[in-house]
């Protein structure tokens, strides 16, 4: 018998869920990742989209003093941060994302 597991919909997301997620991908959750997931999972609830990475970056660093670019995000989500943003926040990938 395969038991399939049930998909989070975006409105059951919680930071426990998060926690867990990046735990299993071995990223322990900081202010800096708490803020980028908080960014695109926002930013899905606004426009019924994913981020993708280029957009993320520019209004992040539109609204943070200290800036960030793709390196940084790579260090923070070491494998393949569109779809590990993705997953954290519980939203989609992006369209774009391969």
């Amino acid at each position: 018998m395969i038991i399939k597991k049930k998909k989070k919909k975006k409105n059951e997301w919680n930071e426990k869920y998060a926690i867990n997620i990046a735990k299993n991908a071995g990223i322990k959750m900081t202010l800096k990742h708490w803020k980028i997931i908080y960014f695109a999972r926002n930013f899905y609830l606004k426009f019924n989209i994913s981020p993708p990475i280029r957009i993320l970056l520019q209004a992040i660093n539109k609204k943070s003093k200290k800036k960030i670019n793709s390196l940084s995000l790579i260090k923070l989500f070491p494998n393949n941060p569109s779809i590990q943003i993705s997953k954290i926040s519980g939203i989609p990938n992006p369209n774009k994302c391969l």
